[in-house]
């Protein structure tokens, strides 16, 4: 799409800090980072919104949520399952989806996001 910033850096027309790229999927780093570990990973294709998504990208969709946890742990937050067999580290995936859903760029995207859990006052 001409005017999406997603499809820009894509194209290499707008420069970012990529961690991931095969085929069809890119990940890089949020330039607006909400937590320590920040990351965004995108499809190639062009698909506005999750409310686009048809049967024939269910493949497309699967790889990106395969591909969260792997560069979740190579970004130093993903899960570790320790010798007594409790967990630490983790990170959040989220989609939003439409203006309501808090959609501010219209190229679907799925944010990685962790770190260091913050403790409650």
């Amino acid at each position: 799409m001409e005017n999406c910033i997603f499809c820009k850096i894509i194209a290499k027309q707008i420069p970012s800090e990529a961690i991931y790229e095969d085929e069809d999927l890119l990940a890089f780093k949020d330039i607006h980072p909400a937590a320590p570990v920040h990351f965004l990973i995108i499809p190639k294709l062009h698909m506005a919104s999750l409310a686009d998504a048809q049967p024939e990208h269910a493949e497309l969709l699967g790889r990106m949520l395969e591909l969260a946890p792997k560069l979740a742990q190579e970004q130093g937050c993903g899960v570790i399952k320790n010798a007594d067999g409790s967990l630490t580290g983790g990170y959040k995936t989220l989609i939003n989806t439409g203006p309501d859903g808090g959609q501010e760029v219209y190229h679907l995207h799925m944010h990685v996001m962790g770190g260091v859990k913050r403790q409650r006052a």
